[in-house]
């Protein structure tokens, strides 16, 4: 066992006993100093028995340190009355050893450190008994000046000594206690002391490199947030600097290559809240330019006039002007070299976080002062310092220092914006509160944020929004991956134009701005984080709910959001969060949707940006990216939809473009080409007139489209047809009027609802232009005409609705009053309909002979039908057809009564056919069959029949009933019979 151990843990046993027995231990310990210890002894003490001479020292060791324990320990109502006379009298009685009478200072380094160790335990005692009761320690003098001893002795080639730390450590315990010593005398002879301590140390090394050994030491001093240990340090500091410049003898010039760092540590102290730290730090500074002076090469005697202004200073730094004192100390920061620039703002920089507000504040304007005036030398350490700046944010935690950081950053930009900027976009993402503190400083000056925007705007536009990564597992295709450097850009625009006073820089960009987001949005639709980033948006995510999505769409659609907010059109974003086009952009199937609600915002509240803005997406419509063409279609087709591209003369541009996309190779640009095409109608339709073969010509065109599988372009072409309809001149649209019937017949019967309904009403709509080419058309309306009516059973009550519009449309074109009057009063939109009724009525105007064989070739193409109510109504249709022409007196395939058919000759007789042939063998009237008794009776065919006599040729043997209806019996047993199975 170690004597240190040994000595340490029986010092602690008397002071465990000293806890509930503090006399018997106090007794024992008496006895001990009473008996003789070189002599063999019994009990406790006998561990000391036969000690050689040189073992004495650790027995008094051992018993000094043991007091000092039992006074620890000891209840501090019952040991403060005995430290005096009993426990301070015994440690001084075998500390202090005299010979021939003269007192001898021992040499053991054991017996002085158990001294102040004990010492310090006592002070500490009493430190805390104190608080009980009063308590006058009347050795505390004494006792001082012993460890000031100590200090003196120690060796002063090293200054941290285990005798001279403990004794300062135990003076800061007596110096606390009662009574107070008479301090100045003591802090003078103190401060003295360690002054010339000092000197001495750095007399051994006379150079900027000893001078620098020093201060770094006495640095945190310096910088301590008590205000007696800055003034002290900052005394000794000036005396040190002081006698450096009178002992400097300078045979060569040589730089002086630590004055920036030491001009760092002593100007900001010029403002220190404390006077004497002012005045002393003034001295220091004065000192420290003279030694500059002398180092380039001036003599001692020579006077600088700025140096020697400062001794004007001190005097009136009792109640200063810190105006004044900032203006002082940015002067002083000037006198460094260039050299030392970097080193002087560095130093300056740790002293944001000064604990003096002013020194601080002092720090800041020099800083500031330093990069205005010289900053421009910096380009290289701009990332460093940028690096600086945000550590001291996160460390610094004042409003003062955040404003001055601004300002810092602003002065670089205005100097390096490039280098600002790339420096800032290489933070991490998402950006920190400090980093976004940074980039809203760039907002502060309207010319310096504008360039900083077309900076971040080039960032945006000159990379590729993403790229393609193969996902891992086989067969899921391929993921797009957002690129960095724009997702990084577009957020740093969003922090830029989140600052107020950013404003008159956006309405300066506007339409650049606008239209970049507008395709950032986009090119990031269905874009994905990089995974880095996504583990790193989750980690931020669960320390508490992020400001801010990164997700590339997210936060490309929030900028685009400020960037209007921020340029004046507040309205536009709130009337688009409002109808839901926020989140409609957001997604990949419904984006195109999305843009049409902002373009329709953009024309009613910000109409006069529109042209710049439409200027520059032209150029997009032949990019690279689908996604990009798709979103400058949308927004340009749902312009197309507003007056105002026609009030500013945008009309013509907008629609030659939009024909121009009927090319692209893309489905969903093509169609919403259409669709803005077809917006003209309601948009601007006095344009229509002047381009309606041109618009025409593009509907069809979408009509014919080859590759569209789904008929998504032939759905919107129909659909923008139908609007252009209504405001056409009908010399465009005769010539293509039988193509486009013909084209959209085959969609009447479409799976897809939308396609039956938008076919249906544009046929509708057809049929007003047929009075100049009434012949073929007829024959359309007559093909269409059973599909029209049997769809009025269609599940899906939009067809319904078309169907019904349809057949209204068409009545007049049919040439029958009965049947237009059916049509137009039974099917109006807002009236029920009775189907069976319905058709029954409808067959009686039909029901003539060269009908019969179309209406039961079309019926029977829809007893396979997939819809029930529409096979269902199919053999009704032919069975009501049928009833009619029964009641009328006709036999249905010949037959008369069952099992009796009538001969050729007797079928012929007794009917005769209403008009007469002509000399080639055709019917000039034909018309209904009709008994010959009832012909006479029979009333003048209506004029729809008269017309059909003049165009309808009827064969020159016109087949009796029995041949009409024989051959096609069996096709309709047979469909009706799967027409029964299938309902």
């Amino acid at each position: 066992m170690c004597f240190r151990c040994f000595l340490q843990g029986l010092a602690s046993c008397f002071g465990i006993c000293a806890i509930n027995h503090l006399e018997e231990t106090l007794a024992k310990l008496e006895d001990f100093v009473r008996s003789d210890v070189f002599k063999k002894s019994v009990g406790l003490f006998s561990i000391f028995k036969d000690r050689s001479d040189n073992e004495v020292e650790k027995v008094k060791s051992t018993l000094i340190l043991c007091y000092g324990y039992v006074a620890m320990y000891a209840p501090k109502e019952l040991v403060l009355s005995r430290i005096e006379a009993d426990i301070l009298k015994n440690i001084f009685q075998y500390f202090n050893t005299k010979v021939l009478g003269i007192k001898v200072e021992t040499k053991d380094l054991t017996l002085k450190l158990c001294l102040i160790r004990s010492i310090c335990m006592i002070s500490q005692a009493i430190y805390k008994g104190v608080k009980c009761g009063d308590f006058i320690f009347s050795r505390k003098a004494e006792l001082v000046a012993q460890m000031v001893e100590f200090i003196k002795a120690e060796p002063l080639e090293t200054m941290r000594t285990p005798v001279r730390q403990r004794a300062m450590i135990t003076c800061t315990y007596l110096v606390s206690l009662p009574p107070c010593l008479p301090g100045l005398m003591l802090y003078g002879d103190t401060i003295s002391a360690l002054k010339d301590l000092l000197k001495r140390l750095l007399q051994r090394n006379l150079t900027p490199h000893g001078l620098q050994d020093m201060f770094a030491h006495l640095g945190p001093w310096i910088k301590s947030n008590k205000e007696h240990e800055r003034q002290r340090a900052v005394e000794v500091s000036a005396a040190l600097l002081d006698f450096y410049l009178s002992k400097l003898n300078v045979s060569t010039v040589i730089p002086f290559y630590n004055l920036g760092v030491l001009i760092a540590l002593f100007s900001p102290r010029c403002s220190d809240s404390l006077a004497g730290v002012r005045q002393h730090a003034v001295d220091c500074v004065y000192c420290l330019l003279y030694i500059q002076l002398c180092y380039e090469g001036f003599a001692r005697d020579h006077r600088d006039e700025m140096v020697e202004g400062l001794k004007a200073l001190k005097k009136g730094l009792e109640e200063p002007d810190f105006t004044v004192l900032f203006h002082t100390c940015n002067n002083i920061a000037m006198r460094v070299p260039p050299d030392q620039l970097m080193s002087l703002l560095l130093a300056m920089f740790e002293g944001l976080a000064d604990p003096d507000k002013n020194c601080s504040r002092a720090a800041t304007v020099m800083i500031n002062s330093l990069l205005k005036e010289r900053g421009g030398v910096l380009q290289e350490k701009v990332p460093d310092i940028m690096s600086i700046i945000h550590s001291k944010l996160e460390e610094v935690d004042e409003e003062h220092v955040r404003k001055a950081a601004q300002q810092t950053v602003y002065i670089l930009a205005s100097q390096h914006k490039s280098v600002v900027v790339s420096s800032l976009l290489g933070s991490s993402l998402p950006f920190d509160s400090h980093t976004c503190t940074m980039w809203r400083s760039l907002a502060t000056e309207p010319t310096l944020t504008s360039q900083i925007l077309e900076q971040l705007l080039e960032k945006v536009n000159r990379d590729v929004p993403y790229k393609e990564s193969k996902c891992f597992l086989l067969g899921s295709g391929s993921e797009r991956i957002a690129t960095p450097l724009p997702l990084a850009a577009t957020c740093a625009l969003y922090e830029i134009m989140s600052a107020p006073e950013s404003g008159a820089a956006v309405l300066g960009l506007y339409p650049p701005l606008f239209v970049t987001l507008l395709l950032r949005v986009s090119c990031t639709v269905g874009v994905q984080l990089p995974k880095n980033l996504q583990s790193r948006e989750r980690r931020s995510s669960s320390h508490g709910p992020a400001p801010r999505s990164l997700h590339p769409c997210s936060c490309a659609v929030e900028t685009l959001k400020v960037m209007l907010a921020r340029g004046g059109s507040e309205e536009v974003a709130r009337a688009v969060g409002n109808a839901g086009g926020w989140e409609l952009m957001v997604s990949p199937e419904r984006h195109h949707d999305g843009i049409a609600v902002l373009a329709g915002a953009m024309a009613r509240h910000a109409g006069p940006r529109l042209p710049l803005i439409v200027k520059n997406l032209v150029p997009t419509l032949s990019g690279v990216f689908d996604s990009q063409r798709i979103t400058t279609t949308a927004f340009f087709a749902e312009l197309l939809n507003s007056n105002v591209v026609n009030d500013l003369i945008l009309l013509e541009t907008m629609m030659d473009n939009m024909t121009g996309r009927q090319k692209d190779t893309c489905l969903l640009v093509r169609m919403l080409a259409l669709r803005g095409l077809g917006n003209i109608a309601s948009g601007s339709p006095e344009k229509v007139r002047k381009h309606g073969a041109k618009l025409l010509a593009s509907m069809v065109n979408g009509m014919d489209d080859k590759d569209d599988p789904h008929n998504l372009v032939a759905l919107e072409a129909m659909s923008s047809l139908s609007k252009l309809l209504d405001h056409v001149e009908e010399r465009d649209i005769q010539s293509m009027l039988l193509h486009i019937a013909i084209r959209i017949r085959p969609f009447f019967d479409s799976e897809q609802p939308d396609l039956r309904q938008s076919s249906i009403v544009l046929f509708g709509k057809l049929t007003k232009f047929s009075e100049g080419n009434c012949e073929v058309f007829f024959e359309q309306i007559l093909n269409g005409l059973v599909t029209l009516l049997l769809h009025l059973q269609d599940p899906k009550p939009e067809v319904v609705k078309a169907c019904k519009f349809a057949l209204r449309m068409c009545g007049p074109n049919m040439g029958c009053e009965g049947l237009c009057d059916m049509f137009l009063n039974h099917l109006r939109e807002d009236r029920s309909l009775h189907y069976g009724e319905f058709m029954n009525n409808v067959c009686k105007h039909l029901s003539y002979p060269e009908m019969l064989n179309r209406l039961i070739l079309t019926n029977l193409f829809y007893f396979k039908s997939n819809w029930v109510d529409i096979r269902a109504a199919a053999p009704m249709f032919i069975g009501k057809a049928a009833g009619v022409l029964l009641s009328r007196g006709f036999a249905v395939g010949g037959l008369l009564s069952p099992g009796r058919w009538l001969s050729e000759e007797r079928f012929r007789s007794p009917f005769c056919w209403e008009g007469a042939a002509d000399e080639q063998g055709c019917w000039k009237r034909p018309g209904l069959l009709v008994p010959p008794s009832r012909a006479e009776h029979q009333p003048a065919p209506c004029r729809a029949q008269t017309r059909r006599r003049a165009r309808v040729p009827c064969p020159r043997v016109v087949p009796a009933p029995q041949e009409l209806f024989s051959s096609h019996f069996p096709l309709m047993l047979a469909g009706c019979a799967v027409s029964a199975v299938s309902s």
